[in-house]
């Protein structure tokens, strides 16, 4: 009897198997999860009352750099970071910035002291965080995943793309989990 529920309890555990995980009753692993690329796009978020719809990439890195104090309806630029190394912050610095992190602060705070930087950034470690400092902040500009956006912000287009087009400039770089 103690026999055969083991081998009753096995073949059910194989069972619950094939169903949990197709490719092993091909014999293989199951097939890896695939990210679309929405999920790797990083979305340029402002406040909802935000009249701006559409930046270039030359734009948004003047206002990420600083370089620029004012929206056109004449609002205060805040810019809301995420903290040094993570993905997002990595690929803004890259991509937009075109700096490491050392040049990055370098940049600020050379600029702070000859004025020719206007805006420091807040820096803040979530994108939960970031999307409530611009949801709370009529002026700010931040970033986050677009798989982090919520109907609290505002997503804008890149150079006329909006997140979702193949055509969209910025991507976060996701590393393979080991």
């Amino acid at each position: 009897m103690r026999r055969l529920l083991g081998v009753l309890t096995i073949v059910a555990i194989a069972v619950l198997l094939l169903e949990v995980s197709p490719g092993a009753a091909r014999g293989g692993l199951p097939p890896p999860a695939q990210a679309s690329a929405a999920e790797q796009n990083l979305a340029i978020i402002v406040n909802q009352s935000n009249t701006v719809n559409d930046i270039s990439l030359k734009e948004l890195r003047t206002v990420l750099l600083g370089e620029r104090s004012h929206w056109p309806n004449g609002r205060r630029i805040t810019l809301v970071m995420m903290d040094p190394g993570m993905a997002e912050r990595n690929a803004v610095l890259r991509d937009i910035c075109r700096m490491n992190e050392t040049e990055f602060s370098r940049h600020f705070l050379r600029g702070l002291f000859t004025g020719e930087v206007f805006v420091s950034p807040k820096t803040l470690s979530s994108p939960t965080g970031v999307r409530k400092f611009v949801f709370n902040v009529p002026g700010a500009i931040g970033y986050v995943r677009a798989t982090d956006v919520d109907g609290t912000v505002k997503v804008i287009k890149v150079n006329g793309h909006g997140v979702e087009d193949a055509d969209y400039p910025l991507h976060i770089e996701l590393k393979p989990s080991n």
